[in-house]
């Protein structure tokens, strides 16, 4: 297969080469990095750094993309709060520590937050169970709930919730099994407390 010839360019390709300006070379990793997903203003400041950005300089570029929108905690954190809690079901627990490592501001974090409604998390907390119950069937109740609100629990969720919502799935899937169809379990909320902890 013949090699592809690239054009020449009157601009060095690699942002590395010591000669290019500084402020086009951090412009490009700016844009470069905005173009997969949204990112925090913290995150955009750490990769200019890594790339030995001068300061006054990386300040400067994020205070422009900021005024015309490229940079946008607030955006950035309700981009990410609605795709985690609907793809991995996070609670709002693991969100604000996902979103702090990301160097957000707390009082961003918390405004976006408070607008979750408690149900919308308790309804997540209920879809993880159900796409994991299944995998759960043939062992006792006690294994079934410790397995099912540990899930919940590295998933931020707390564990009154998370015993609540596995309790009324597990009832549920009971409820929903044919008679004869599986092993005679007793009821989920039989079940002592005492047997759940290890």
């Amino acid at each position: 297969m013949p090699r592809r010839v690239e054009p020449a360019r009157d601009e060095p390709a690699d942002p590395e080469v010591p000669d290019a300006d500084p402020e086009s070379v951090a412009r490009k990793i700016l844009l470069r990095r905005l173009t997969d997903r949204p990112r925090s203003r913290v995150e955009l400041a750490e990769a200019l750094a890594k790339r030995d950005v001068p300061a006054e300089i990386a300040t400067r570029l994020l205070d422009r993309f900021e005024e015309v929108g490229l940079v946008d905690d607030e955006a950035f954190v309700r981009t990410w709060v609605q795709t985690r809690m609907s793809n991995k079901g996070l609670s709002r627990r693991a969100l604000t520590v996902e979103l702090r490592r990301k160097g957000v501001d707390d009082e961003v974090i918390r405004t976006v937050l408070d607008e979750i409604d408690g149900d919308a998390e308790i309804e997540a907390a209920r879809r993880l169970v159900r796409r994991k119950i299944g995998s759960t069937r043939g062992l006792d109740p006690p294994a079934r709930i410790r397995r099912l609100a540990g899930m919940l629990g590295r998933k931020g969720y707390p564990p009154g919730l998370a015993l609540r919502v596995v309790r009324e799935e597990l009832a549920a899937d009971e409820a929903a099994e044919p008679a004869g169809a599986g092993p005679p379990f007793p009821g989920v909320d039989d079940v002592p407390f005492e047997d759940l902890v290890d």
